[in-house]
């Protein structure tokens, strides 16, 4: 009895000393991928969507081959956002916590996902490791799902995948990636590309939304030991603010323990009023002292033709030569 009883007593005490590490010591994991007939969910953590725009993302599940349910309270409006901050957290902890839903995606980007992260544990995502899909300010979640373990998707959201022409191609890697597939990218090359080659944890998106995070238990910056490449992009902000995080990051001791660097699009933003011809000018003034890859003008972010999916969490390796940028998902 003694010997197949202790076994089972040391299995024990290492599950719990697991469950009490922190998450930034566990290893990050990655959902499971779907079938045929999953249910996928639709919430929204930020602002309120136009209800057209949810129907049609739903129509696109469903050529997809999957069933879209709608959240309860994902198209309501309060202030501009899609419900109060206790309703919207309601949708995320029910989609996260039903079984029978296998992914999430969010209907819209906006303002008022951070709002939603303090009323859900970092507990509950490790709890419930399932894909959750979104940009822009969906990056809060992106953050709190890497910071609790959880691999997740940076993609376009219920507007990209209605979306037909130039879109298909972005659908087609959405669609596949669901199903298991990891890609891999080509990207031409930039004239400020600095050229290297680097292995690291991916995680990033929208710099406003991930720079606020900042300190928090919710921030996937936490996992710098464990060799981060970050990739970044915004709309709406000016230089002298994106200036202004970047070196936020660099003061955190982030930037320089950096593996590498992938720098999105940025748009919207105020004309050059700081002697730099655009905001890449801007940037490169500053990542060119740092001995690490970094490309420009990746496909990703705000941009109205292409909006590639990443995983978030997943490792990757970042090849920059002169003739192009490749992105390997080897995980």
């Amino acid at each position: 009895m003694k010997v197949s009883v202790l076994p089972l007593r040391y299995i024990l005490l290492w599950l719990m000393f697991m469950a009490l590490l922190p998450a930034s010591a566990q290893r990050l994991v990655m959902p499971a991928a779907l079938k045929p007939g999953d249910t996928i969910a639709i919430v929204s953590p930020s602002s309120t969507p136009d209800t057209l725009t949810v129907e049609k993302g739903c129509q696109t599940l469903r050529e997809w081959g999957y069933v879209p349910v709608v959240a309860p309270h994902a198209l309501n409006s309060w202030h501009g956002f899609a419900g109060t901050a206790d309703e919207r957290a309601a949708d995320m902890l029910w989609a996260l916590r039903d079984s029978t839903i296998k992914a999430i995606i969010c209907s819209r980007g906006g303002d008022g996902a951070v709002q939603v992260l303090r009323r859900i544990p970092l507990s509950e995502f490790r709890s419930h490791p399932k894909w959750v899909m979104g940009f822009s300010d969906a990056t809060a979640l992106h953050s709190a799902e890497v910071a609790a373990g959880v691999m997740s998707i940076h993609c376009t959201m219920c507007d990209g995948i209605a979306m037909r022409g130039e879109r298909d191609s972005v659908n087609a890697i959405l669609q596949q990636l669901l199903q298991g597939e990891m890609p891999s990218y080509q990207a031409p090359a930039h004239s400020l590309n600095q050229y290297g080659e680097a292995e690291g944890i991916l995680v990033g998106g929208n710099m406003s939304v991930f720079c606020g995070l900042a300190g928090s238990e919710y921030d996937f910056l936490n996992r710098i030991d464990e060799g981060l490449i970050l990739f970044i992009e915004d709309t709406g902000e000016s230089m002298s603010k994106v200036d202004r995080m970047l070196h936020h990051i660099e003061i955190r001791g982030i930037l320089p323990r950096l593996k590498g660097i992938i720098v999105g699009h940025f748009s919207k933003y105020k004309s050059p009023d700081s002697g730099f011809n655009d905001m890449y000018d801007m940037l490169h003034e500053y990542l060119q002292h740092y001995d690490i890859p970094v490309c420009y003008d990746f496909p990703i972010g705000h941009h109205s033709g292409l909006n590639l999916p990443l995983v978030e969490g997943c490792r990757i390796r970042l090849k920059v030569t002169d003739s192009e940028t490749n992105i390997t998902m080897t995980e």
